[in-house]
């Protein structure tokens, strides 16, 4: 099938009471083990190319990828979809050139700034056929070229909602509840230790998510910087020559809650980079003289695929769910 928005896939999710996967792609490998993945457990997903990628791999070599995906996994629907666009430009050459969901993040401006840059994006884009998400509120951490120092981020405000949404017509609301980019979201001083040892991060703020529903009753909610951070990847990275300490992400069990309230979309990048890294420090680590790409790439791309698929079926929810969404 050819390349779907979000709109029907969020509507579905609302109801049923689970979310889409978000996974960040920059190559072959990662759009591979990403759409595999959800050929396998039949899922709905949604490919997200950021401003870094497409600076990075092309939007021409990005779109062809996940066009291959497209008809290498004809079973399951796929958003493509830019995340965190920066301005009305970049949205509208994401828009024009095959993409068919689209980010417009103008969290950083004032309010009324805010509305009326989504509001030309959300008209131009359902022009087109294409969803639009906005954010209000902003997130700590880096994401390529998003960078909010702690202490700058700020909560959702739940009184802003309604006004925003019914002035910029947005398809999908991004909303700040404590989750944070990158893969250092918590400082071990704000975490507690549990009766093992491990460092339980502070819980996110699940009053302002029930707030925002209250007062958008039906309307699908995203959250970005939602990586899990797997322990077992970094202590892979840091076990063969890497320095990750204190990388702490958000616990699965409060996406999970969150995928069973409105939350319908749930972001996650940082969680792949590990796997794919940790991968490839481990197979160096073991094999010194390999050098062909295809040999570290291979295991790497299986290891994402094993992820995504237990974020699917373990935290999304929305494993067995594509066929409804097509």
């Amino acid at each position: 099938m050819a390349l779907v928005n979000s709109k029907k896939m969020f509507e579905l999710a609302y109801k049923n009471g689970y979310a889409i996967g978000a996974f960040n792609v920059n190559n072959m490998e990662i759009v591979q083990g990403i759409t595999e993945a959800c050929q396998e457990v039949k899922a709905p997903v949604i490919l997200q190319v950021s401003k870094g990628a497409r600076a990075y791999a092309n939007h021409t070599y990005l779109v062809k990828l996940v066009e291959a995906a497209v008809k290498e996994c004809p079973d399951i629907p796929i958003v493509l979809h830019l995340d965190h666009g920066p301005d009305f430009e970049t949205c509208k050459a994401c828009i024009d050139g095959g993409f068919t969901s689209v980010m417009i993040d103008g969290s950083h401006l004032p309010f009324e700034e805010n509305i009326a840059l989504t509001k030309k994006v959300v008209d131009y884009a359902h022009a087109h056929g294409v969803t639009v998400e906005g954010e209000l509120g902003t997130l700590a951490g880096i994401e390529d070229d998003v960078k909010v120092e702690a202490g700058h981020e700020s909560y959702t405000k739940p009184e802003e909602v309604i006004e925003f949404v019914t002035r910029t017509g947005v398809d999908s609301l991004a909303i700040a509840i404590g989750t944070s980019h990158g893969a250092y979201k918590f400082t071990p001083e704000q975490c507690t230790v549990n009766e093992d040892g491990i460092l339980v991060p502070p819980a996110l703020r699940f009053d302002i998510l029930e707030e925002v529903s209250k007062k958008l009753p039906g309307f699908p909610i995203v959250l970005h910087g939602s990586s899990s951070v797997p322990q077992e990847y970094v202590k892979m990275v840091n076990e063969n020559g890497g320095k990750m300490p204190n990388a702490i992400g958000v616990p699965e069990e409060q996406l999970r809650k969150a995928a069973e309230l409105s939350v319908c979309k749930i972001n996650i990048d940082s969680d792949l980079r590990l796997a794919m890294t940790g991968t490839i420090r481990k197979f160096f680590n073991e094999k010194p003289d390999k050098f062909d790409p295809r040999e570290y790439l291979k295991p790497a791309r299986a290891n994402i695929k094993e992820l995504v698929k237990h974020k699917l079926v373990n935290v999304l929810g929305c494993a067995g769910k594509a066929e409804e969404c097509m």
